[in-house]
């Protein structure tokens, strides 16, 4: 699990951060918001405010370079996302497909309440990367996109800035507490695991809330007749 390697993270967050300076907090945003690599920003804004508290970053720039990151990630997690809706329609494994009234259905909910589950999951740990896919594959309108993922994200930002410079040299003690988010993580990624196995066997159908698949009543025979009755 990605805070297992708290300390690998820290090492390459530390080391891009005061080598490379706000391009490199810019740069670890993005990848920590498209969320295809173990770099939390919960790591990555912990010591950005370190720096600005021993004056490498002002606050202003290093909420600017976050921030930056955090939508230029976002908006290409939302793309992917997108591209993606065109391309998985009727593909699957074994009884998992993707049909078009399962993505009806995901239009349908962010229709209702897109703004406020994006706004809301980018001020959970770690699982406020990945809400920009559905939000991309539902299509939700872009520049409410941008407006709900601004909400949400600066008072998530700003918070781990400054406890990053209240703890100064201990600001990695901030980010350990993650660790103990390490079993809802794992318990989810097998209840996930078990979900998706579920339905690629045919006992669930694809969607939420979870359904079992009903039986398929056997096709009558050609012109009507029912079992057992002489042909025509």
């Amino acid at each position: 699990m990605v805070f297992s390697l708290i300390g690998s993270v820290v090492d390459i967050v530390t080391t891009v951060m005061t080598t490379i300076g706000l391009p490199g907090l810019l740069a670890l945003m993005v990848l920590s918001m498209v969320g295809v690599t173990p770099i939390p920003c919960e790591v990555i804004l912990p010591f950005a405010g370190f720096l600005v508290a021993d004056g490498t970053f002002s606050f202003a720039w290093a909420l600017t370079a976050a921030m930056a990151g955090t939508m230029a990630g976002a908006y290409i997690a939302y793309a992917v996302g997108l591209w993606w809706r065109d391309r998985v329609t009727g593909m699957g494994i074994g009884h998992l497909r993707l049909e078009p009234r399962y993505l009806e259905r995901m239009d349908r909910y962010f229709a209702r309440r897109g703004e406020i589950t994006v706004a809301l999951f980018r001020l959970l740990p770690v699982i406020r990367t990945y809400i920009s896919y559905p939000a991309g594959t539902a299509r939700m309108e872009p520049v409410r996109f941008g407006v709900y993922t601004l909400a949400g994200s600066i008072p998530y930002t700003v918070v781990l800035i400054y406890a990053g410079m209240l703890l100064r040299s201990n600001w990695v003690l901030l980010s350990s507490y993650f660790q103990l988010l390490d079993l809802p993580l794992i318990l989810f990624v097998v209840a996930v695991v078990i979900y998706l196995v579920l339905q690629v066997v045919g006992v669930l159908q694809p969607g939420w809330p979870p359904r079992r698949v009903r039986p398929t009543p056997p096709a009558s025979p050609s012109g009507g007749a029912t079992p057992g009755s002489p042909p025509s």
